[in-house]
């Protein structure tokens, strides 16, 4: 990618000199002839370094280095002093200039402090994009041998070496960012940005900033400008949890960088291309949606590329084992006690339930019993109490070898919890686990009276 260098000066030999010394680098020149000048170019067009003079009309370089410093902490300016103002020059590095170069200059001294500025700079943004990046890897696994699990490491291992938008559905639960995640670091991008983005914990008045960014004073509180999350992970991947939160103004925005690689900051009046791979995970239905009009039809297009369903742990019971193992290593470890054995009894219990809440939940339960634990085995006694009678409240009820009539059934079970509730309704209503209004329906549609 071409450098960008901003040149401030009010002296036009100045200028022709620094263009003409730098004119056989590959460097993108942009000029500016006083302060003013120069804190708007640095805002439209965000360069890579600045070299900027003391001395200037209207505002001059001390007050737009500072003003600079606070539209980008990253940019390296370079202060360009004549014979007499070397104590302001070094004032100027105390409030943020990388350095200064005496007038007249020489020219391989200039290109050998460009260069290592321009290193600065690169390295700041690495380091940037690192300590995001350390901040998304979970150092989990995904855990799972079964054919449906099986299935979905295949398809990751054939996309993951692609540049396709992949579309991540599932339940609550079942791992869609951990996929997300495979995708990404088995991609040729590895080394590059991942930004993950919450889009359902982002408000809806700072989505637009936080996905493409914003200019200086775009809104109230923009006191700089900054790069939303596409921009910084320009060459990388962008991965969009809960995508189907999006509101439409940012679902049109977002169809855009799909089609054509570009985003717009808030304010902003300037393109800026973007190489961004887009994962996309959601738990909700985006067809119905679609078809509620609630998610543009087009989009939804554009992220189901490569759709990858991840399956309910009540469907891949098989693997419920081998994750209670996993879990259990890694709390003991964190605790450092030693590992529990799971019994038959429990572990039969732990896979047979109806785990709603998928691997999260399984987690936190596994968590919870290495916590409250005092043995060295895991039992039936140590399981919550919805585990352990989970068998009891499921033979409550036996379907006959001939059937029933499902209607009388429920009536029935009205009749007992009015009774039961001293034909209090809201009562009935909880014993049945349905609200009033719908008991009253169901009264209602039964033609049930209090005194039945």
């Amino acid at each position: 990618m071409v450098k960008k260098i901003l040149i401030a000066d009010d002296e036009k030999n100045m200028i022709w000199a620094l263009k003409k010394a730098l004119e056989n680098e590959e460097y993108k020149l942009i000029t500016a002839s006083n302060g003013e000048e120069a804190v708007n170019k640095v805002k439209i067009s965000t360069p890579d370094l600045v070299l900027m003079d003391l001395k200037m009309p209207i505002k001059d370089g001390m007050t737009a280095l500072k003003e600079i410093k606070t539209l980008d902490p990253n940019v390296p300016v370079i202060m360009l002093t004549a014979h007499g103002t070397m104590e302001s020059a070094i004032e100027a590095m105390k409030i943020g200039a990388l350095d200064y170069i005496s007038k007249p200059f020489d020219v391989e001294e200039l290109k050998l402090q460009i260069r290592k500025a321009l290193d600065i700079r690169g390295m700041k943004n690495q380091i940037d994009l690192l300590t995001e990046e350390l901040k998304n890897r979970t150092g989990k696994v995904i855990v799972g041998k079964s054919t449906k699990m099986k299935e979905v490491l295949d398809l990751v291992d054939k996309v993951a070496k692609s540049n396709a938008t992949v579309l991540i559905t599932g339940e609550s639960g079942t791992g869609k960012e951990l996929v997300a995640n495979a995708i990404h670091f088995n991609s040729d991008r590895k080394d590059k940005p991942y930004i993950k983005v919450n889009c359902g914990a982002i408000p809806e008045t700072l989505v637009e900033s936080e996905l493409f960014g914003h200019e200086r004073g775009a809104f109230t509180g923009a006191v700089s400008s900054k790069a939303g999350k596409f921009e910084r992970a320009d060459g990388g991947t962008v991965f969009l949890d809960e995508v189907g939160e999006l509101i439409p103004p940012i679902q049109v925005k977002l169809l855009r960088v799909l089609q054509e690689r570009e985003i717009e900051r808030v304010g902003g009046t300037e393109t800026v291309k973007v190489d961004v791979r887009v994962l996309a995970a959601t738990n909700k239905d985006l067809r119905k949606m679609v078809d509620d009009g609630l998610f543009r039809e087009d989009l939804y297009y554009r992220l189901d590329v490569i759709p990858i369903e991840i399956p309910a742990l009540r469907d891949r019971r098989e693997d419920i084992p081998e994750l209670i193992d996993y879990f259990i290593s890694k709390f003991c470890r964190e605790m450092a006690r030693t590992k529990l054995d799971v019994s038959k009894e429990a572990l039969d219990l732990l896979s047979s339930y109806d785990w709603k809440g998928n691997i999260r939940e399984l987690e936190n339960v596994v968590e919870r019993i290495v916590i409250l634990s005092s043995g060295n085995s895991v039992n039936p006694e140590d399981l919550p109490k919805e585990i352990r009678y989970q068998n009891n409240s499921s033979k409550l009820f036996e379907l006959p070898e001939d059937g029933i009539e499902l209607e009388e059934v429920e009536k029935s079970l009205i009749i007992q919890s009015l009774k039961m509730s001293d034909y209090n309704q809201t009562k009935a209503a909880q014993l049945l686990g349905i609200t009033r209004h719908t008991l009253i329906y169901r009264m209602d549609k039964y033609k049930i009276k209090d005194s039945d």
